[in-house]
């Protein structure tokens, strides 16, 4: 790449101050909207049962094209945008039902409590970890709005007050790379609660073995990314990790972290606090000791201080993966509380709707205690040095996010929660989930890698700075098919690539 254009892609992406907290949260709004209009033509129309070509357009325009809009040609017009989303669920939901949802349905099998365990068959329900069409509709989204959003910064029709900041404030991209971390921790909760649920635990020197292994692939990947953006001379941000550093480093160190903290939860008996006390610890340090200074203004002189930017920051993520696991074990299990909490379907879901609700709201005040300047402490954001209020941010949004999605499912699938058979369920999740999100959610990590293969690809072929609205938009479309594409093939063929 030459010098001189090397130079105004690095300028492109460089000293960016970012934009309000308030119309990040519109552009992501697109998401919910989107699953809004879905569920509504899948509740009234069955338009996406059974799934051919034109299910999966429409799926692919609504989940996909809506955040593709959303961060380009609708960047300026976000309530517009979500109110073109939400207006036609209402009125598909008053059109005549059509499909299979005509034939009348058979009255509901009687819920069957813990009381009646021993009477239980092998067709009822009885995991303690169900399948949760919410969980992979947040999920999905977040990963096509982060596919989409690392190619589109690389385009003027890419505003610049969606790109990462510099050093303080908030914006798009910054949310997005701490909610791949959230929701990672989110999932990550599922292997604490299955020795749990089973009767059976691991030794910390089990867990770290594992966790340890499952990240060498992501050591090799971002090796493979050092040396190819070095050896090819591709435009990099130094200041967003360090000069060798990358965000593949930060993933693959996160489990094994993860596991030596989750020893502590014997003395500790809260995720949600450990991340907090280390998100506080972490700041304090910051703030009372010459670390914040040395991370923003020291010369990089050798290795280490080269890379201080993805070090130190790595205690943020590690906060921020901590939040997301504290998250997951309320959220996966069928009953998080079996011994005191709620028996039935119905019960299980307005607790967890509460318990969520609950949760949004205290990570709320806490991010507003923090940065406000009138009531708080005052602190701005920083994804640079992941900070406290980066971490609080981070964690209030997608614990919101979350939230959002568990509502428009119970809305408008109430049967996924209710349902007593094994066989039942199964059908009833797939119906209350999207082909296309589920795709991507299934394999996250692997279509995350590939959308980066071609966003260098792209880069290395095309003069993305000086291309207009019209061809921009068509490479993005392009880029998006491609990746949606392989993501739904993948799905199909019952494909899980584990990285």
């Amino acid at each position: 790449m030459a010098n001189s254009y090397k130079s105004l892609k690095e300028d492109f992406v460089s000293n960016l101050t970012g934009g309000d907290v308030s119309e990040i949260n519109w552009v992501t709004a697109v998401a919910p909207s989107a699953a809004i209009l879905w569920s509504t033509l899948q509740l009234r129309q069955s338009f996406f049962s059974p799934y051919g070509p034109t299910a999966f357009v429409a799926d692919f325009l609504l989940n996909c094209g809506s955040l593709l809009l959303a961060t380009t040609l609708y960047s300026s017009s976000l309530l517009v945008l979500n109110t073109l989303l939400v207006s036609p669920a209402v009125l598909v939901y008053f059109l005549p039902l059509s499909g299979p949802r005509n034939k009348k349905l058979k009255p509901p099998t009687i819920q069957i409590t813990n009381g009646d365990a021993n009477s239980r068959s092998s067709d009822h329900v009885d995991k303690a970890l169900p399948i949760r069409p919410f969980v992979t509709s947040y999920r999905g989204g977040m990963m096509v709005i982060t596919c989409v959003s690392i190619l589109a910064v690389d385009f003027k029709i890419f505003p610049r007050r969606f790109a990462k900041v510099e050093n303080w404030g908030t914006s798009l991209m910054d949310l997005g790379v701490g909610s791949f971390v959230f929701s990672a921790g989110l999932v990550a909760a599922r292997p604490l609660l299955q020795p749990a649920s089973g009767g059976t635990s691991e030794s910390l020197l089990r867990r770290v073995y594992k966790s340890t292994r499952h990240s060498v692939p992501l050591l090799l990947l971002g090796l493979a990314r050092l040396y190819s953006v070095k050896g090819l001379d591709y435009a990099e941000h130094v200041t967003e990790y360090g000069v060798h550093w990358n965000f593949f480093f930060t993933l693959a160190f996160l489990p094994p972290f993860a596991a030596i903290f989750n020893s502590a939860f014997q003395f500790i008996p809260s995720y949600a606090l450990l991340s907090i006390l280390l998100g506080v610890g972490y700041q304090f340090a910051l703030e009372f000791t010459n670390l914040k200074v040395y991370i923003l203004t020291a010369p990089r002189t050798d290795l280490f201080s080269q890379n201080r930017e993805g070090v130190f920051s790595f205690f943020g993520y590690l906060a921020i993966f901590l939040a997301g696991q504290a998250t997951g074990m309320y959220v996966l299990p069928r009953n998080p509380y079996p011994a005191r909490g709620p028996t039935n379907g119905g019960q299980q879901r307005r607790y967890l709707l509460y318990t969520l609700s609950a949760w949004s709201g205290l990570w709320v005040l806490l991010f507003a205690a923090t940065t406000s300047y009138s009531y708080g402490l005052g602190f701005p954001v920083s994804r640079r040095l992941a900070n406290l209020p980066y971490f609080l941010w981070v964690t209030a949004f997608n614990c919101c996010q979350i939230t959002l999605f568990c509502i428009i499912e119970t809305i408008f699938f109430p049967s996924v929660h209710r349902v007593t058979e094994k066989k039942v369920e199964m059908e009833k999740c797939k119906e209350a989930t999207s082909t296309v999100l589920r795709a991507f959610n299934r394999n996250g990590l692997a279509i995350f890698l590939l959308a980066n293969l071609m966003t260098g690809l792209v880069n290395l072929t095309l003069p993305t700075l000086s291309m207009g609205t019209l061809p921009a938009m068509g490479v993005l479309m392009a880029y998006t098919t491609v990746l949606t594409s392989v993501a739904v093939i993948l799905d199909a063929r019952n494909i899980s690539i584990k990285l």
